[in-house]
């Protein structure tokens, strides 16, 4: 079993040899761990993966695996995504219009009082925190304004605020297919500049100081052209950017070729006064936005990259962050953050005919005063020449 494993992962691009394969095999015929799943996944993953910048490909292809070996395995319980599938097909539009959005300040009070109240676990239902049923607080169910208690999400994207720690996956930035068109678009963007030591002959200087010493060869240095652009990327990771991961990692690794001072730093849905630059290490190394604010001057060129697709709380209400309570709204964050960059742009993979449909978009677009762009060829393409003036 192991042995379709080891190629399993090869077929993944991921480099394991054959001595790391036999260190994995050694390491398991010795009592060194418990026989369960995840001491298994941690065994493996530091044997046979040395880059870190790995881990997110090996948890791809570990979860593939996994679930391969699961669809062989006959089981005889009901799988929870088919109660979900049928919870769905029996609530009809008509009924989930007829549900009540309650506010901000009302669903926090009425969260607070169900907490204090309940006693006991629920599914289904109207009022308690619970599975399935149209209460607002819970998962697996369905409410126009709720509050996510654990679990999955039932699909319907309609939580404005989420009691659970998620974990989020680094934009993988070594995918090479399919982003010729993306590096073209971006190369709009980028200005030359000589800088460092004199490292490139220059041939024109060399051929004339040659002539006038007479034959005798007179080797000239000039130092080399590099990308001078200095580009901010915040990448928006997790939840309804999960639908959008392939084109993002395809942007995020045009952009790793095109430009050579580029940093980049995560959030979710909306900037707040922290940001992250590993989404594994996120609750323990975050970055002060303020200190991110003066690090980087004006001359640098701010890229968001997002779905702008949230609840209108989490731009614009104070403890509207769906993660944790922020003191001041994300509106306020990223007005900052456009006075700070002036040349900045949104890209968002959102089919652009859905834009109108969504509230917080039209938010977001009004604080980037209409610097929108869809993550398109022709849409990077207008948002680099906005950049470059």
């Amino acid at each position: 079993m192991l042995v379709d494993f080891f190629y399993h992962l090869r077929s993944h691009e991921l480099k394991v040899s054959v001595k790391e394969y036999l260190t994995l095999l050694d390491a398991l015929s010795n009592p060194l761990m418990a026989p369960s799943l995840e001491d298994f996944y941690y065994l493996a993953r530091t044997t046979l993966i040395k880059d870190e910048s790995l881990f997110d490909r090996f948890d791809r292809a570990f979860g593939t695996y996994y679930r391969s070996l699961q669809a062989k395995l006959p089981s005889k319980e009901i799988p929870l995504d088919w109660l979900v599938k049928e919870f769905e097909r029996r609530l009809t539009p008509e009924q989930k219009a007829e549900l009540e959005k309650h506010g901000w300040d009302k669903l926090m009070d009425m969260f607070q009082e169900r907490l204090n109240e309940q006693q006991e676990r629920h599914a289904g239902g109207n009022r308690w925190i619970g599975t399935g049923g149209t209460s607002p607080f819970g998962n697996g169910g369905y409410h126009p304004e709720g509050i996510r208690v654990g679990g999955k999400s039932a699909g319907n994207r309609t939580a404005v605020k989420v009691w659970d720690e998620r974990q989020f996956r680094d934009y993988d930035d070594q995918i090479e297919l399919g982003i010729r068109n993306f590096k073209v678009a971006l190369r709009r963007l980028r200005r030359f500049a000589r800088e460092g030591a004199d490292l490139e002959l220059d041939l024109p200087d060399t051929i004339r100081s040659t002539a006038r010493n007479a034959g005798h060869l007179d080797l000239k240095l000039i130092p080399e052209r590099h990308n001078s652009v200095k580009v901010l990327m915040l990448l928006d990771v997790g939840g309804s950017m999960d639908d959008h991961i392939g084109r993002v990692e395809e942007l995020f690794s045009a952009a790793r070729s095109e430009f050579r001072n580029l940093e980049v730093y995560y959030f979710h849905n909306c900037p707040y006064e922290h940001l992250w630059q590993s989404n594994r290490r996120r609750q323990m190394e975050r970055f002060d936005t303020w200190d991110i604010l003066r690090k980087f001057n004006a001359d640098w060129r701010l890229i968001f990259v997002g779905d702008a697709s949230m609840s209108p709380y989490e731009i614009l209400q104070p403890g509207g962050s769906v993660e944790h309570y922020n003191k001041e709204p994300g509106a306020q964050w990223l007005q900052r953050m456009v006075s700070t960059w002036p040349k900045a742009v949104w890209l968002n993979p959102e089919p652009q005919a859905s834009w109108p449909y969504r509230q917080s978009i039209a938010i977001i677009r009004n604080i980037l005063q209409e610097r929108m762009f869809p993550v398109t060829v022709a849409g990077l393409e207008q948002a680099m020449r906005l950049l470059s003036k």
